[in-house]
């Protein structure tokens, strides 16, 4: 598998993310360490995760999931210098939140704990946070560089706007990846200014909810189909007459090509305009390798067109 490079930031990542945020929540601590195994296996050397994964689920507090993976680091000697290592900062947390100088010092701590590692390659600021100037948090961060805690900086969820007052400050590093959500029936937050914004700026772009929560598997196609822990919670509001189509969309290309749905989702957003390296997370072994083969797929340029026709 091809490495990509994540645009300024200079880390060379592989073409999918793996995504952690299921770690510890649909997918316990044995399954995630073969997961990971089998991921590196693959090809897939990226991995993607939060302090806050998995504080949604009842009697976590944050930081499962790279619990989970500083064990499989822990147990696998050499496998942290095998991955590029992404984590973020900023969602509320049982001791604070937000992108203040404080809270991001300490928090990098507590992660770098989890982890049990001495480095982050990419650390992404989760959320904007209004109350704290972009440089007294650019400035966290510059320092985390400088002590080689940290070797590149990202921004999720952050709109045109806030990422331009972000890149006019002078004399810090300035954020080299971004982290939308983006997928196929998901498209309003990135496509148009910050598209152009990233793009202009040689910003790499890693969206989120590649799969739009499962959704976009053809697993769920009616309200009997809402079942499990991402049921009700997360893809009921993919469920409309948009939704539908989409999938009817990508039923007529898994038709002609013989994909999975997952597949045909990931290759549409692999091949949009700025996009770097999509993030998905898997469940399973088969999930796993259906991502791994998803690597390797191109749509024709007809195929692209009716996806885009029926999700805008």
């Amino acid at each position: 598998m091809t490495p990509v490079r994540l645009g300024r930031t200079g880390l060379m990542i592989s073409p999918f993310v793996f995504g952690g945020n299921v770690f510890g929540w649909t997918v316990d601590e044995a399954a995630s360490h073969r997961l990971l195994d089998r991921m590196v296996e693959g090809g897939i050397t990226t991995i993607d995760t939060a302090d806050v994964y998995s504080r949604w689920v009842e009697g976590h507090s944050g930081g499962e999931s790279e619990t989970i993976i500083g064990k499989w680091f822990a147990a696998r000697p050499g496998a942290r210098d095998r991955v590029q290592l992404i984590t973020k900062v900023g969602s509320p947390m049982p001791g604070g939140g937000g992108l203040s100088a404080a809270w991001i010092e300490d928090e990098v701590e507590a992660s770098l704990r989890r982890l049990q590692t001495d480095r982050i390659d990419l650390y992404f600021s989760h959320r904007p946070d209004d109350a704290t100037p972009h440089e007294e948090t650019l400035a966290a961060y510059d320092r985390l560089i400088v002590a080689g805690k940290v070797r590149a900086i990202g921004a999720s969820n952050f709109d045109a706007d806030q990422m331009a007052a972000a890149e006019a400050v002078e004399g810090l590093p300035h954020y080299g990846a971004q982290q939308p959500e983006y997928n196929l029936y998901a498209r309003e937050r990135f496509e148009g200014p910050l598209a152009d914004f990233c793009q202009a700026h040689d910003i790499g772009v890693i969206p989120y909810f590649a799969l739009a929560a499962g959704f976009l598997t053809g697993k769920y196609r009616t309200q009997d189909d809402l079942t499990g822990p991402r049921g009700e919670r997360s893809i009921s509001r993919y469920m409309d007459t948009r939704g539908m189509a989409i999938l009817g969309a990508m039923d007529l290309v898994a038709e002609e090509t013989g994909l999975a749905l997952a597949e045909i989702a990931l290759a549409w957003l692999r091949q949009k305009p700025g996009v770097t390296a999509p993030i998905a997370s898997a469940t399973s072994e088969r999930q796993l390798d259906s991502l791994i083969r998803a690597a390797e797929v191109t749509l024709s340029g007809d195929q692209m067109a009716r996806l885009d026709a029926a999700g805008g």
